[in-house]
């Protein structure tokens, strides 16, 4: 990838009020409490456009993330040996796979969906998740959940 994400960790009081909002709408459908996207906006008092601009980019930080479990979709091309290299980048950072799905490729590229459970040997998820996104074939790296 051309550009590389970067995670950085601030504290709450440094975050603008609508992303703290999108958190909050975010564990509001996930724990059931809201029912739609609609409801939980409006029970946040946030508009639609900025839950969806924000949501895939706003998560809440966890000291403990041993025995948590991460979920990310990739995007990749669909050459030999890609998918062997992203796993042993996993492997390298010392979590464990839980699922593997990678979907038939379409137009040479193929959607894979990856659980990993984080161990306490586990090393920096985002030098790991850096890792993955610098292979040459790599298109697109987001992180679904972490739970």
């Amino acid at each position: 990838m051309d550009e590389a994400t970067q995670y950085f960790v601030i504290r709450a009081k440094a975050v603008p009020e609508v992303l703290l909002r999108v958190v909050e709408a975010k564990r509001l459908l996930a724990s059931g409490r809201a029912v739609s996207v609609q409801e939980a906006t409006e029970r946040v008092e946030i508009s639609r456009s900025s839950f969806y601009k924000y949501k895939d980019d706003i998560f809440p930080f966890h000291d403990n993330v041993k025995g948590r479990t991460l979920t990310m979709v990739i995007q990749l091309d669909d050459e030999p040996g890609l998918l062997a290299v992203v796993l042993q980048i996993v492997a390298q950072y010392h979590a464990n796979i839980l699922t593997i799905h990678q979907s038939i490729p379409v137009n040479g590229i193929a959607s894979l969906t990856l659980s990993i459970d984080v161990l306490a040997q586990t090393g920096d998820i985002a030098q790991m998740v850096g890792a993955i996104e610098r292979q040459e074939g790599i298109h697109y790296l987001k992180i679904l959940a972490r739970e």
